[in-house]
């Protein structure tokens, strides 16, 4: 039976608008005129501007090692909190308390950040930042894990304590090459995120060393230039290709399940 095609209108149309902002920036981000708003021709002009502006330059490179330092942290800590909390923990309270982070509103995690960074009267800065973002990537991260953990082959595990294996041992040897696949798909969600992520950042880095979100967010409050449509459409390609790369492993995870 052939459904009505009147029912795919709603469907097409939330498409549109939800990708028609994306593809109209992508688009002027290539105009050789000044003005955002009219198109007068194809260039790559404001991509030689922008890779010739130093203030985009710095933020970069905050926000890659802020991006790198809290993946690796958020991956390590991650997988830790989902092996404890599947194979440990029969806890529901504390289950929800280790995925909390992930579902909190960005404004109160990043308020609660900054109350506690000045409790401990800790200086603002890149490794402020860090910190904050290791504490909802690892909750991502533990989230995607620990799906993988629930189509794991215990069996293996029994297995290797029965012929002597210690806990590390098993672990090092057994459950993480199983958890490789999710650990991958978690590790590059949490790069993502941290690469993105404005709200917390601003709240937690120092004036002096702000993240590329926030030079971004200085610079639109005086206008949007071509400038910033070839910035975001740089951005845009990165968090693109690295989603489409998680979500690869992540259905290769469930196929080796």
């Amino acid at each position: 039976m052939r459904r009505p095609r009147l029912l795919y209108v709603p469907f097409w149309a939330t498409y549109v608008f939800l990708y028609a902002p994306i593809a109209v920036l992508v688009v002027m981000s290539f105009n050789s005129g000044d003005s955002p708003y009219s198109f007068e021709g194809l260039s790559l002009k404001w991509y030689g501007e922008l890779a010739g502006n130093a203030e985009i330059g710095k933020g970069l490179v905050n926000t890659l090692v802020v991006a790198a330092g809290s993946t690796v942290l958020s991956t390590v800590l991650g997988t830790l909190l989902a092996v404890g909390m599947a194979r440990h923990s029969r806890s529901k309270v504390l289950d929800a308390i280790g995925v909390l982070p992930a579902v909190l509103p960005d404004l109160v995690l990043a308020i609660g950040l900054l109350v506690f960074y000045a409790s401990i009267r800790m200086t603002l800065g890149l490794h402020s930042v860090l910190l904050a973002h290791t504490v909802f990537g690892m909750a991502f991260v533990a989230a995607v894990v620990r799906t993988r953990l629930a189509h794991a082959d215990t069996s293996l595990e029994e297995a290797s304590r029965d012929l002597g294996a210690g806990p590390v041992t098993t672990f090092f040897r057994i459950t993480l090459p199983q958890l490789a696949p999710g650990i991958a798909a978690g590790a590059l969600l949490a790069f993502t995120l941290s690469v993105d992520e404005f709200v917390i950042a601003f709240f937690t880095a120092a004036p002096t060393e702000p993240t590329l979100p926030i030079v971004i967010y200085s610079m639109v409050r005086f206008g949007v230039t071509p400038e910033i449509n070839a910035l975001a459409t740089l951005l845009l390609a990165v968090s693109f290709t690295v989603v489409i790369v998680a979500q690869r492993m992540t259905r290769l995870t469930e196929s080796l399940s």
